[in-house]
């Protein structure tokens, strides 16, 4: 009994973190809950010998709700324990675009034509490159970046000496919104535990974020003029700060400055510096 009660009370630590992390500053429980809560309180476990029991992430993923109104999100424990396993995180990332399907949080799902949960290297790829939200050709594709602006996207990867299989692309909200105008702060809020989820499961080692939108959902502020090219962190992950592509293809004066920030994240890498485009390439768009 002892050792399930140490179970539930891990567990549900484990869900409540990961609430915070989402954003959640309230939760609802059942009486039945509280009930079950102060029953464990009442009876704290005791400790185990050191080196003892089971122990470790995986064994408190598996362990009971105890009773919790809601149920720890499948992806959780995947999250936790997919590691470099690519069919382990093939299974985690197929469940979460799953769950972004059935979402109706906010009304993007009622205009879309299919969610864009991202695509690429899904295993602790380089790069992770995020951006705002579909267009109407990734609204059309079901895939992140295919517009002009993803062409403009595809040229920066190439540029940087990786193909966009190697890297992974995603957005910050999974569906489009009327005439791509930005998410709004309750859009973004729905969409945002997704792709926390996602980057826990991907576990890139850098995180390029494209544009006001994505670096204000990452970091919380924004200002691009401001922060674009400096180092910042998204939960330990380097994250560097640049124009969106779009952005590029309407002011292609500062393309110089996202390179720069780009060469910025492959020094972060210890990659080599690629030599310039030839100028043919670089004409239409190349960073």
């Amino acid at each position: 009994m002892t050792d399930r009660r140490s179970a539930t009370l891990a567990t549900l630590i484990d869900y409540l973190r990961y609430l915070r992390e989402c954003g959640t500053v309230s939760l609802e429980l059942e009486p039945e809950t509280l009930r079950t809560l102060a029953r464990l309180k009442e009876s704290p476990p005791a400790r185990k010998p050191a080196g003892g029991g089971t122990g470790g992430r995986a064994g408190r993923a598996a362990g009971s709700t105890g009773g919790a109104a809601r149920p720890i999100p499948p992806g959780r424990a995947t999250t936790v324990s997919a590691g470099g396993d690519r069919a382990a995180v093939d299974a985690a990332l197929a469940e979460i675009k799953e769950r972004i399907v059935a979402c109706r949080k906010c009304e993007l799902c009622r205009g879309r034509i299919h969610v864009v949960p991202g695509q690429g290297n899904p295993v602790q790829p380089e790069v992770m490159f995020i951006g705002e939200a579909p267009g109407a050709d990734e609204d059309r594709q079901g895939l992140a970046f295919v517009g002009r602006a993803g062409q403009l996207l595809t040229k920066m990867i190439v540029g940087m000496g990786f193909t966009r299989e190697e890297v992974f692309i995603a957005n910050i909200c999974k569906c489009r919104p009327p005439e791509n105008r930005p998410p709004t702060p309750a859009e973004m809020a729905a969409c945002l535990p997704f792709l926390k989820e996602q980057i826990g499961i991907i576990r890139p080692r850098t995180i390029v974020a494209m544009g006001n939108t994505a670096i204000l959902g990452l970091l919380g502020s924004a200002g691009i003029t401001r922060l674009r090219g400096l180092w910042a962190s998204f939960e330990g992950i380097p994250l560097m700060p640049t124009f969106h592509p779009a952005y590029l293809l309407r002011f292609p004066t500062v393309k110089r400055d996202a390179w720069a920030d780009l060469k910025k994240v492959l020094r972060r890498l210890d990659r080599p510096i690629p030599p310039p485009a030839p100028k043919e390439d670089t004409k239409d768009g190349g960073a």
